[in-house]
């Protein structure tokens, strides 16, 4: 990504800076009130924004995560995941032990739903989500951050690259309760 400079002096680099502010801007783009998301990321680390805008995503409950990345060692999920997912932006709940996957704008796979309840969850449409800052990066002092980061705009998760980590939690999960009952 290139930036013009100052005048007469050509396009510069983006800056670390620059990604993060227009990540920050892309994300506030789904916020219902961008003053206040502001604030909360400033105060709380966390903002509510609102899904179907410029992001969908897709809620994984923590132990099919670990089950697809066959280990539950942040470090190694955190690879896992990026490697999975493309680069595709993943942050966690520390409360919930769920993860966030951001994806693009689109119709929810039914299939996310209904092996068992709460396992994996497609929000779209009508729904909000409390979103760490993009500079939540490490799990000290927040309840939500960034385990695969939003490097910038638009940056987002392949719903192909979604389906195929959540089936693969799946298989290893069953294959491992069929190993350990036989």
């Amino acid at each position: 990504m290139a930036r013009t400079g100052r005048a007469g002096t050509g396009p510069s680099v983006a800056t670390a800076t620059d990604r993060r502010l227009d990540a920050e801007n892309w994300l506030l783009s789904a916020a219902l009130d961008r003053a206040r998301a502001r604030t909360d990321w400033a105060e709380q680390g966390v903002a509510l924004l609102r899904c179907d805008g410029p992001f969908n995503a897709v809620k994984i409950c923590a132990d099919l995560v670990h089950a697809a990345a066959g280990t539950d060692v942040p470090s190694k999920v955190d690879a896992y995941l990026a490697q999975a997912l493309h680069g595709g932006p993943v942050f966690y709940d520390l409360i919930g032990c769920e993860y966030y996957v951001l994806v693009p704008p689109s119709p929810g796979r039914r299939e996310w739903s209904v092996y068992r309840q709460g396992e994996a969850e497609f929000l779209g449409r009508d729904c909000c989500m409390g979103v760490p800052r993009v500079t939540a990066l490490l799990p000290e002092g927040v309840r939500q951050y960034w385990r695969v980061p939003l490097h910038g705009t638009g940056e987002l998760a392949s719903v192909d690259a979604v389906t195929q980590l959540i089936d693969a939690g799946r298989f290893r999960r069953v294959r491992a309760e069929g190993l350990a009952g036989g």
